[in-house]
């Protein structure tokens, strides 16, 4: 689903004030941390009973997240995949659905949380300015991205590059100062 203009710019203002709120500043992003950070729970299926286990797969196979009875929000997430990669974009994603204030699960929503965590994992700007060869590759390695998700961020930049790329907005700018770039 392709989003609104307005939306993209909206999405990346909220991964980068969430970086700057809670000092996400190192490469690789690690989602972990920054859900500690936030205080969101993450759980692994494999802490889960069986029953459990079985019924949170059924839900997703990646990883979901839902807000409790007492207002914690938890993320849920399939640990029996060894891809570091897809479990770090999966958690990515669920903290996209909370920092964009998601009440319902709808196509938009996965839209947006998918672009959140394409952004907050490999923000062209900390591509362009890294001093790598860049390919999906040097991204992968890089970023500690899955392959598939680093094809999509090299993909990302070039557009990226194409419509205006290293004229960088205000929040890109803010971004590169919190990763001692700029």
């Amino acid at each position: 689903m392709r989003l609104e203009n307005e939306q993209y710019e909206e999405i990346k203002r909220t991964v980068i004030d969430t970086f700057i709120e809670y000092d996400i500043k190192c490469i690789p992003i690690n989602a972990f941390e920054m859900a500690i950070k936030m205080g969101l729970l993450v759980i692994p299926y494999s802490s889960l009973s069986e029953e459990k286990s079985e019924a949170a797969l059924r839900i997703s196979k990646d990883g979901f997240s839902t807000e409790s009875d007492n207002s914690d929000w938890i993320i849920y997430y399939n640990d029996m995949c060894r891809n570091y990669g897809r479990i770090n974009y999966t958690i990515m994603h669920e903290i996209g659905h909370y920092s964009l204030g998601h009440l319902k699960d709808g196509a938009e929503e996965e839209a947006e949380a998918n672009f959140f965590a394409k952004y907050a994992l490999a923000p062209p700007p900390l591509i362009h300015n890294m001093g790598i060869n860049i390919n999906p590759f040097s991204i992968m390695n890089t970023f500690e991205l899955s392959y598939e998700a680093a094809v999509y961020a090299y993909g990302y930049y070039n557009n990226w590059l194409e419509y205006g790329g290293v004229e960088y907005t205000r929040y890109e700018i803010d971004m590169l100062k919190l990763f001692n770039i700029a």
